[in-house]
């Protein structure tokens, strides 16, 4: 059982950072054709929101946002609270966000916090009169400065709905690009805001004339409903994820951690049969359905797919060649420089991949003594922050994504291109997300520091390869997948 949670948990920081991008909370966005005209010459009026936060018509948490006047413009607070269950274990996420913004609602500074009890992530961010948006990060005690310059202006995703809305009433214009810098994976994805028209719902037993949106962001389409006086009253998306305004009593009250259904096994997908070993897997093939797999990295290197047919063929050790491909290479060097939460050049993490291998060892085996250490040496717990390889290395503590980003910061460290995988992987008859890595030793070889596995077995069935961020493509996938087991062997 303990083997099951630890691989699943990293799907709760995805799931938490698709709440991040729904509620304003850590959510950046550039707009591509600022649609935010008309607001500066119109007041917007300040408000206090309550919602409840339900998961398949289960309450798990509450949302609050204000949105108040102030002399440079306007400032927005955000609270997102959240208890999950997962696979027994009742975890508490709270995020914060607090941002000035100008009369037109692109952003000045913001300041946003994740806290899941032990650990907690914070990024503060302020914008220079250069476009510069100069960001601080705290992992853990960890601190790290940087700067990214913007090239549109940038807004929170709440007073883009509204932007949206009132563009919509002076143009009659219905879609709207924009792009969004979150701080929690320093990435840039565009989302698209719809104007789908008026609708009326049923809010609170009354009903309600509202005018509907949807927000598609990687695949994935969320809708809102805004009312006559331009707040969301209702939000859906994912796995039955719903917001609903209400009241601060009532937001406040009716959350039990004990008695909420498991989020992992929502979001995992049943296996049409068992696999009895599945850690010896050698070979498997699957029938892939209910997903576009046009923008997943489904097809390359181990796996093949043939229309919606993959094959998966777990890699030996055997067969390297003695020329190794330089590790300066055009394809080998992005991943061999450190990241924001993969610090392969702080002074802790290459002394630590030092003490583990030898400088005289072949490639596969500076791997293969990276992945043991990792495997022996990390307790596996889970852990909801944000997953760095120098917190995992301070606490020794951590999931599937703490795991993975510890392993790439060594083995970068050490001069081993190493990529983050995420996907799906079979335990007990159903496949759960998870994280592991992809190591150049003369060849791609995949390595699961989990499972203590290189490579891994063939039931690792990878949609998603790269950095941290890439993990963003699992969204269109989640909820919607489906997996008939073909065959499979040892």
């Amino acid at each position: 059982m303990k083997r099951i949670w630890i691989a699943t948990i990293g799907f709760i920081l995805l799931f938490a950072l698709l709440m991040a991008v729904r509620m304003d909370i850590c959510a950046l966005l550039f707009s591509k054709e600022q649609p935010a005209g008309h607001i500066a010459s119109e007041t917007l009026h300040e408000t206090d929101t309550w919602k409840n936060l339900f998961l398949k018509d289960q309450k798990i948490g509450y949302a609050h946002s204000v949105l108040s006047k102030q002399n440079t413009g306007y400032r927005m607070d955000e609270t997102l609270f959240m208890t999950i269950n997962v696979m027994g274990f009742s975890q508490e996420i709270k995020m914060t966000t607090t941002a000035d913004l100008k009369p037109d609602l692109t952003l000045l500074s913001f300041d946003f916090n994740l806290n899941s009890g032990r650990f907690a992530f914070t990024a503060a961010g302020k914008l220079t009169t250069e476009n510069i948006l100069e960001i601080e990060t705290n992992i853990s005690g960890s601190p790290q400065k940087m700067e990214i310059k913007l090239e549109h202006p940038a807004h929170l995703t709440g007073g883009i709905l509204n932007a949206a809305a009132r563009e919509f009433k002076h143009t009659g214009k219905k879609q709207f690009t924009y792009y969004i810098f979150d701080p929690a994976t320093m990435s840039q994805e565009p989302v698209i805001v719809k104007i789908i028209g008026d609708e009326k719902i049923i809010h609170r037993g009354h009903v309600t004339k509202t005018t509907k949106l949807t927000i598609h962001f990687k695949g994935a389409e969320q809708s809102a409903w805004m009312d006559e006086n331009e707040e969301i009253i209702k939000e859906t998306g994912l796995l039955g994820l719903t917001l609903v305004k209400t009241s601060k009593k009532d937001a406040l009250s009716g959350v039990s951690g004990t008695r909420l259904q498991d989020i992992t096994e929502i979001a995992s997908v049943p296996a049409n049969f068992k696999i009895k070993t599945p850690r010896r897997a050698a070979y498997l093939k699957i029938k892939l359905g209910g997903i576009n797999t046009d923008n997943l990295y489904l097809n390359g290197g181990r796996q093949v797919l043939d229309k919606n047919i993959l094959t998966i063929t777990r890699e030996t050790l055997t067969d390297f060649t003695k020329t190794v491909a330089p590790a300066d290479s055009d394809e080998l060097t992005p991943f061999l420089e450190p990241e924001p939460f993969i610090q392969s050049d702080h002074p802790d993490i290459s002394k630590r991949a030092q003490t583990i291998i030898s400088t005289d060892d072949p490639s596969f085996k500076k791997g293969k003594k990276l992945v043991d250490w990792v495997f022996k040496n990390i307790e596996k717990r889970p852990v909801l922050s944000i997953p760095d390889a120098l917190s995992t290395l301070n606490n020794r503590i951590g999931d599937c994504n703490e795991h993975a980003v510890l392993l790439a910061a060594l083995a970068r460290s050490a001069g081993i291109p190493a990529k983050i995988e995420s996907g799906l992987v079979y335990l007990r008859g159903r496949f759960y997300y998870h994280a592991w890595n992809l190591l150049y030793v003369g060849k791609w070889i995949t390595a699961d520091a989990v499972f203590g596995q290189m490579p891994a077995d063939a039931t690792h069935i990878r949609f998603a390869s790269g950095n941290p961020e890439s993990q963003l493509d699992l969204i269109p996938v989640i909820d919607k997948v489906k997996i008939e087991v073909v065959d499979a062997g040892y």
